[in-house]
């Protein structure tokens, strides 16, 4: 099997503070060696105006909030395109890959514009076609698309959008489960096998992005065939911030990186009936 993918999703553990963004890449790359570094980037306008009733009314988790209103917090946390294109030079500085979810097409012509390997559509904009249409006709990497708060019928319409584009074959589907976090049975494993059996040989990839505690269900979403593996990270889960606590910390995310690299050695056939490391036990133990 071949390596699998990490991607670190910074998600809004940086506190809006791009010097902490940097330090969370320097800590997913250095010391955890993570593929992909993801950060977030919306139109706070453009969104506010699609959800008034959403972003005008007060946080509803105060203690975790970073202003009184959603509009508040999301404006305190959204990084500038100017330090979205300071921490794409930082990425490439260190040797990880950059990325960012984009949540409208502004947001996706100024990440476009940065050159990015992948660009990523959250669950909450898969089925905002006027975005997924403006990514397939103007920017050439991978698109990687999670499948939150999805049905079977719009998985079926987003990958026969992508196949009408003849951009399917870059496109990377993520089982996924839409809470912060979620408890193992609401993770849905097997729902990677079912990608697998309907779009593996239609779309480029399938990969699990998890919002659970630990890391053993990744490993069981590598066994059952996701080729990348997305996990919310932090430096410090105590931190203030709603996806903190459905996030792995340094130690936690450098663990899931050598596990996986371990079970994607583990997953092969026998090259030779006996492998030449049985050979002498064969001579010494075998009746």
């Amino acid at each position: 099997m071949k390596k699998v993918r990490v991607m670190a999703e910074m998600c809004c553990n940086h506190c809006g503070d791009i010097e902490l963004a940097k330090k969370m890449i320097y800590e997913a790359k250095v010391n955890c060696n993570v593929d992909i570094v993801k950060f977030q980037k919306r139109n706070i306008d453009i969104w506010a105006s699609k959800k008034p009733e959403v972003y005008n009314s007060e946080h509803p988790n105060p203690t975790n909030s970073f202003g009184k209103t959603y509009r508040e917090h999301r404006e305190f946390l959204e990084l500038t395109f100017e330090q979205h294109k300071e921490l794409k030079k930082y990425c490439d500085e260190l040797g990880v890959d950059y990325s960012a979810s984009v949540w409208d097409i502004p947001s996706a012509k100024e990440i476009t514009s940065l050159n990015p390997k992948l660009i990523k559509i959250a669950s909450a904009c898969n089925n905002y076609y006027e975005l997924l249409e403006w990514i397939c006709e103007n920017f050439n990497g991978e698109i990687h698309l999670s499948l939150g708060m999805t049905t079977r019928k719009e998985i079926e319409d987003i990958v026969n959008f992508f196949i009408e584009k003849n951009r399917n074959k870059d496109l990377v589907l993520y089982c996924c489960t839409s809470g912060y976090p979620v408890k193992p049975e609401e993770v849905c494993l097997l729902e990677i096998t079912r990608l697998i059996k309907e779009y593996g040989d239609k779309v480029k990839e399938i990969g699990f992005s998890g919002h659970h505690f630990g890391t053993i269900l990744d490993i069981g979403a590598c066994s059952l065939g996701a080729t990348i593996i997305e996990r919310h990270f932090s430096i410090d889960k105590t931190m203030k911030g709603t996806d903190q606590v459905a996030s792995l910390e340094t130690a936690e995310m450098a663990n899931l990186v050598n596990n996986l690299d371990e079970i994607t050695r583990a997953l092969n056939y026998k090259e030779q009936e006996i492998l030449e490391v049985e050979k002498n036990n064969k001579e010494k133990l075998k009746w």
